[in-house]
């Protein structure tokens, strides 16, 4: 079984990650232009019980597009945001892909808020699915089922 490490900037903050991502995206939201201070953020979801967080980490919370609360942990040495939870995807965490620092690892299946994409920026793969819907619109009342197959 594949078992994967990521961490924060200084390494005071790490997260093992046991099998495989049930889910690997990006966003183009401007709340995740702002969070990761780049023009997108990449992150994979885990089961929860698949995630193991090592160190002191703070929380923050903001109600995301969806109205569904959104909770980041970050280290409160460097500032780097690790992992996140959101209200709704209950079971899974989703970690920050730069976190692991692997270049190898595997491609975004989801490109999600492309209205709000830098036109530079070009997400390719014949099977990624593309997003322009808020995820409001496209999944009132979320309930994600985490079986790796579906997605």
């Amino acid at each position: 079984m594949t078992t994967r490490t990521a961490t924060c900037r200084c390494g005071a903050l790490t997260i093992k990650c046991t099998g495989e991502p049930v889910r690997v995206s990006v966003c183009h939201c401007l709340a995740c232009q702002q969070r990761t201070g780049a023009p997108l953020a990449a992150q994979d979801r885990w089961r929860g019980a698949d995630v193991e967080l090592r160190g002191d980490a703070k929380q923050w919370t903001r109600r995301a597009d969806s109205g569904h609360a959104a909770t980041y942990s970050f280290c409160p040495t460097c500032g780097s945001t690790v992992a996140f939870v959101i209200e709704g995807w209950e079971g899974v965490t989703a970690v920050t892909m730069g976190a692991f620092a692997d270049p190898k690892f595997p491609a975004p299946k989801f490109s999600v808020y492309e209205h709000r994409k830098h036109d530079w920026i070009e997400v390719t793969g014949d099977d990624v699915k593309h997003s322009s819907t808020t995820s409001a619109q496209r999944m009132p009342g979320l309930n994600i089922d985490v079986d790796p197959k579906d997605n």
